[in-house]
C-alpha cells in the first residue's frame, strides 16, 4: 500500500515583534550609555602579564606624566561630595550647576583656584585653556593630598567603603615623580594601591 504524501508548505515567521524588541534594546543602551571622556594627559602605560580589571566604583585614579599629576574619582555622587568638601576646605562655594558639570568631568589637573573657571568650560576650551598644568603636589601646596583625603571621606560617607587607589603612570616617567606620589599616599596610611598597566603584546 502506497504511503500517503503530506503536502509540503513553506513556513513563514513574522519577525516584526523581534525587530521591535531589538531596536528598543539598542535605543535603550545608546541613550543610557555615558561616553568615555578623553584623557587630558596622554600616557604610555607599561606592559604587564598580570590581569585584574580596574573597579568601576570607589576608586581614585592618579595619572602621572611629564611631571604632572591628574586626578579622577569614579561615580557622580562621589565627585559631587568630594567637590563640596574641597569647597569647604578652600572656602569656595560651588553652585548646583557647577557641581553637576563637575560630576561628568573625567580626569583633571588644575589648581583649586582655577577650578570654577575650568568647570564652566566645554571640552575643547579646556584643552586650549592651558589651565591643566597638573594638581599641585609640593610640600608647601599639596592640593593632591587634599583631593585624595576628601574623596576618601566621600566614599566612606556615601558607600561605607574604603577607597581604592590606582596609579596610571607613563612608562617613561622619572622615578622621583612617582615616589613623591607614593609618599603622599603613605602619609595617609595608604600602603596598598595598584598600578594600571597594559597587557603584554597588545
Amino acid at each position: 500500500m502506497a504511503r500517503a504524501k503530506v503536502a509540503r508548505k513553506s513556513t513563514s515567521i513574522d519577525m516584526t515583534a523581534m525587530c521591535d524588541v531589538s531596536f528598543l534594546l539598542l535605543t535603550y543602551f545608546i541613550l543610557s550609555a555615558t561616553a568615555k571622556q578623553p584623557d587630558p594627559l596622554a600616557v604610555t602605560i607599561p606592559s604587564s602579564t598580570y590581569k585584574i580589571k580596574v573597579p568601576e566604583k570607589d576608586i581614585a585614579i592618579l595619572t602621572i606624566g611629564t611631571g604632572k599629576v591628574f586626578f579622577e574619582t569614579l561615580g557622580q555622587d562621589i565627585k559631587i561630595n568630594t567637590l563640596e568638601k574641597i569647597g569647604e576646605q578652600y572656602k569656595i562655594e560651588f553652585t548646583p550647576e557647577e557641581k553637576k558639570r563637575f560630576s561628568v568631568i573625567g580626569s583633571f589637573g588644575v589648581p583649586v583656584q582655577s577650578l570654577k573657571q575650568f568647570i564652566m568650560m566645554d571640552g575643547d576650551q579646556r584643552k586650549k585653556s592651558g589651565l591643566e598644568q597638573g594638581i599641585p603636589s609640593d610640600s608647601t601646596n599639596n592640593q593632591l593630598a587634599d583631593w585624595i583625603l576628601q574623596s576618601r571621606k566621600a566614599v566612606a560617607e556615601l558607600h561605607s567603603e574604603g577607597m581604592r587607589v590606582s596609579i596610571k603612570g607613563d612608562a617613561a616617567e622619572e622615578y622621583p615623580v612617582v615616589k613623591k606620589i607614593v609618599d603622599i599616599l603613605q602619609k595617609q596610611k595608604i600602603n596598598k594601591f595598584s598600578l594600571i598597566t597594559t597587557a603584554e603584546g597588545s
